[in-house]
């Protein structure tokens, strides 16, 4: 697996990473424990360093097994989670309190089964605490030596500027793919000119890039797509044009439309890290095979000159959701 480096900071890992949320949580195909765990290890054996978790993912249980997964690989893999959203009678609310950091870098540690958070991202911007505290409250942990880097999730440009005067801010990370390119518009040059890598969640579009969810899919209400504007019968009946594209442009490859997808997000930026997340080997092994996948000018300017034909139809989130973004 080549390797990346998440933009002027010594955080080196494998070009595509494992986002772990959906093995247990958000979706409806999770796994059991051991078939979770399972998966990850093959991950770490096939050239995968760079994982990704949360404490709000179960919340907890996804940590937990990330954590038994990895610790007989821990030397050899770069763990990422994030604090700042804790349950509320059922509701999740941002809490990024100095006091509430703490408890959860401590609650994190304990169910990863490690002595260190090699890179800890503030799950989504608390507007009621400034960023300069949250920001000297890591650069805090970092000097007590329980964080190693750290980072900030879906946060707006100028909120990132002022993290990152406080103390560096190594990596952001939001959603982008082919079919959410929001980023483009400000979020990428900023990041160019600060020196931040970036790590794009959800870079098969929950599954939509892959090719495999038609215009009649369905979806259970444990499975977060089920509320998701993109993902509503008309939406997908209107997006398949761009699958459409991916799977020509797949065809001329002789490789998959995720393949694809995956191998544009890397041609965007040499620090551009994605971590699709899976339940299955074969995906997995997919999805790492883009990391071979190169495409050329020529080709790159083809999918974005039939990009400029295509309609995006429905929000990426409910409307409740997207208010707690930044980007």
């Amino acid at each position: 697996m080549q390797k990346r480096t998440l933009g002027k900071s010594n955080l080196e890992v494998s070009a595509i990473g494992f986002g772990c949320m959906g093995l247990n949580y958000a979706y409806s195909n999770s796994l059991d424990k051991k078939q979770a765990i399972s998966l990850l290890q093959a991950a770490v054996e096939r050239g995968v360093t760079f994982f990704d978790t949360a404490e709000m993912y179960g919340p907890f249980t996804n940590e937990e097994l990330v954590g038994e997964a990895l610790k007989p690989y821990r030397d050899r893999v770069v763990i990422a989670t994030k604090f700042g959203i804790r349950l509320v009678n059922g509701k999740q609310v941002q809490d990024s309190q100095p006091a509430s950091i703490r408890q959860s870098v401590e609650g994190s540690l304990k169910r990863l089964k490690t002595d260190v958070i090699d890179l800890y991202y503030q799950h989504r911007v608390d507007t009621t605490v400034p960023i300069e505290d949250v920001a000297g409250t890591i650069k805090e942990l970092i000097q007590e030596g329980k964080i190693k880097y750290w980072g900030l999730s879906e946060a707006g440009v100028q909120t990132i500027r002022r993290a990152h005067a406080v103390h560096p801010v190594t990596a952001v990370e939001s959603e982008y793919s082919l079919w959410w390119r929001k980023p483009e518009e400000f979020l990428l040059f900023a990041l160019n000119e600060l020196g931040i890598g970036f790590v794009p969640f959800s870079p098969l579009g929950k599954g939509f890039l892959t090719g495999s969810i038609g215009k009649d899919a369905k979806f259970g209400k444990t499975d977060f797509r089920s509320i998701v504007p993109r993902f509503s019968p008309e939406a997908l009946a209107a997006n398949q044009g761009l699958v459409d594209l991916l799977k020509q442009v797949a065809s001329q490859k002789q490789v998959t439309p995720a393949q694809i997808a995956l191998a544009w997000l890397l041609a965007q930026r040499p620090w551009i890290v994605p971590i699709p997340g899976t339940t299955k080997l074969n995906r997995l092994e997919e999805n790492i095979g883009a990391a071979d996948i190169e495409l050329s000018e020529k080709e790159l300017q083809s999918i974005e000159g039939a990009l400029d034909h295509i309609k995006i139809v429905g929000a990426r989130y409910p409307e409740e959701l997207e208010k707690r973004t930044g980007l």
